[in-house]
């Protein structure tokens, strides 16, 4: 009976010595990223068969890990879309801050240049004013540049950020492949801690990359990109890197490294810090400085053109008010043959801004979009004399192409970082009208010149003056060359010049029209300046460029709050899938109390059965030596 009660005994002492490590490894890790909570199975010993059943003590039946497969699938999707939308609530703020903040933004300076304009409407004259309006013009100039410059920044930002975070991405999946070792080595006695660990790291890849798992049957983890690349295939590691774009070899892009080669992985393939890095630079910081681009470009443009109309205040044609580069062109680093492309700005009203990649085929060239890889119509064959038209360019081909050739057209995103004021001299803003006309007093109608223009400068340099008559309402003659035929809203056209009427002429109606003389008084041209930041002059003549400036703040405005709003509902979900864990896993300090006592109690128990069995093993042995 002794020796029973003793193996019963001793059985309890360990098992609840066990329990007892148990509970103080709960507490002691309590605290422990990704632990968790373990516990002690309990069962009982069977009976002895042969004699009375009667039981034998009790085992320790293994260590449970309390964890979740369901709950560990839905944390690690929860933090790849966490870290995603982290980064990218991250930068879409700081693009929304240089957009709208005052400090930053091309509110002020963009008030300030077209007050300056008004004031040069006002006096034109004035030398002052006219330097005020050169000294706005620099102004507004350096805020395009600075925002540009700032966005050149984050996208530098955008590579450091990618390469740092990938050299994390590639220790973690080295270490999940590490344990993925241990775990098949140790087999069925694998170490839930081990475990743990392996959890928390596939977590943590999960928050940089996003990642999908799936387990062998020797109890090894693989893990996938969201778009289904392999990180760790058993006790294997994959390895991400960057690789040049093969239009721009300042940019990096994320690639796999496999056996025969680097392989990008585009947007959308994956997700976490690294997938919202990718995303802002395609979605946000791409479409933001070709739009402002656009804005920059079409400022330059009207007003030069503005300038181009009329006559400074020396009396010559007027020259550029600011210089901006030409959109640029990028052969594929795989290219064969030795065509190039030239683009120029055709048509400010059809600019999308949209970046353009032209293809070669052998007989044929197409265009398609960069970012979403859709068909764009392009017309003309490429020549000088008919270059190809899309999107409101025109680019001619040169050399020879060969098939497969690809080009990246860049029409607006890199042009802001070189606008300037190339006028140097406030003379040379050209604030009157090129023609100044007189009608005759003998007139009937009641016509009058409303406005002129230059339409090519080295035609009018030879031009004085010059006489219209009107042989009837609807025709006229210019020093007696014509007749032509007028109709009302048509401009009438000269030796580099044009003119639009208003009114309506009569028979015998006569106009004297002579050349704009210098130190003008006329303010007609400035008007044209000063009123262009309400000119409809975008997206078909529909959009003015105030309009689009306030369109593209408002857009990074809307980015910015979008992202933020779906970070908050995100780390809601998040928060909630972490709460279910530790519903599950989590240390209960006052459950693993309670534990503690209960063990406590049961060991004290079991240790006074082995002191009664050693008293009764004792006393047996005392009557035998009676």
């Amino acid at each position: 009976m002794g020796t029973g009660i003793l193996g019963t005994g001793t059985s309890a002492l360990l098992a609840y010595q066990r329990a007892l490590a148990t509970v103080s490894h709960n507490v002691a890790n309590a605290a422990t990223p990704g632990y968790s909570r373990q516990r002690v199975e309990l069962q009982a010993r069977p009976a002895n068969t042969s004699m009375l059943p009667i039981g034998q003590g009790v085992d320790v039946k293994q260590l449970t890990r309390l964890a979740d497969g369901i709950v560990f699938a839905r944390q690690t999707d929860s933090a790849g879309e966490l870290g995603r939308l982290d980064q990218l609530s991250q930068l879409a703020s700081r693009v929304d801050g240089l957009m709208s903040d005052s400090a930053t933004s091309l509110t002020e300076p963009w008030s300030s240049f077209f007050n300056a304009a008004k004031g040069v409407v006002a006096d034109p004259t004035s030398s002052p004013t006219r330097s005020q309006l050169l000294a706005a013009a620099n102004q507004l100039a350096t805020r395009f540049r600075t925002q540009d410059g700032q966005l050149a920044q984050m996208d530098d930002d955008v590579d450091r950020a990618m390469t740092n975070k990938i050299v994390d991405v590639n220790r973690l999946a080295s270490e999940i492949a590490d344990l993925n070792r241990t775990i098949i080595g140790a087999g069925k006695s694998v170490s839930p801690d081990m475990l743990d660990a392996r959890d928390q790291r596939v977590r943590e890849l999960a928050k940089l990359v996003g990642a999908e798992t799936a387990m062998q049957d020797d109890g090894a983890m693989n893990v996938f990109t969201p778009g289904g690349q392999p990180l760790v295939l058993g006790t294997r590691a994959s390895s991400l890197g960057t690789i040049s774009d093969p239009f721009r070899p300042d940019r990096l892009q994320l690639a796999l490294k496999t056996p025969t080669g680097n392989m990008r992985l585009p947007e959308g393939t994956v997700s976490g810090e690294l997938g919202g890095l990718l995303e802002f630079r395609n979605r946000i910081l791409d479409p933001m400085r070709a739009e402002l681009g656009r804005m920059a470009t079409a400022l330059a443009q009207s007003a030069n053109a503005i300038q181009h109309q009329g006559i400074d205040y020396d009396g010559n044609p007027g020259a550029d008010l600011f210089s901006i580069a030409p959109p640029q062109v990028a052969a594929h680093s795989s290219n064969t043959g030795t065509g190039t492309l030239t683009a120029t700005i055709d048509d400010v009203g059809a600019l999308t801004g949209q970046n353009l990649i032209l293809r070669y085929d052998g007989s044929n060239w197409s265009a398609q979009r960069a970012d979403t890889g859709e068909t764009v119509t392009m017309t003309g064959t490429g020549t000088n004399a008919n270059p190809f038209k899309v999107g409101g360019l025109a680019i001619v081909v040169g050399g020879s192409a060969a098939a497969g050739d690809r080009f990246l057209v860049t029409p607006t995103a890199a042009a802001t970082g070189s606008l300037k004021v190339a006028l140097q001299s406030p003379t040379g803003i050209a604030a009157a009208a090129p023609l100044t006309s007189s009608a005759d007093p003998a007139n009937l109608g009641d016509a009058m010149v409303s406005g002129s223009q230059i339409t090519d400068p080295v035609q009018f340099a030879g031009f004085t003056s010059a006489t219209l008559d009107f042989i009837d309402a609807t025709h006229y003659t210019i020093d007696g060359n014509g007749p032509y035929t007028w109709a009302p809203g048509t401009a009438i056209t000269g030796n580099g010049w044009s003119l639009t009427l208003s009114g309506t002429p009569a028979a015998g109606d006569s106009f004297t029209l002579t050349r704009t003389g210098p130190r003008s008084s006329d303010n007609s041209n400035a008007r044209l300046l000063g009123a262009l930041d309400n000119k409809e002059v975008l997206d078909g003549g529909i959009t003015s460029i105030t309009t689009g400036i306030n369109r593209m703040v408002g857009r990074a405005g809307s980015e910015a709050n979008h992202a933020q709003m779906s970070l908050q509902a995100q780390q809601a979900l998040d928060d909630q899938a972490n709460a279910d864990r530790e519903a599950i896993s989590g240390v209960n300090l006052d459950e693993e109390a309670a534990d503690m006592l209960r063990y406590q109690q049961a060991y004290q128990a079991a240790a006074q059965l082995i002191a009664t069995a050693d008293t009764l093993f004792q006393s047996l042995l005392a009557a035998v030596r009676r």
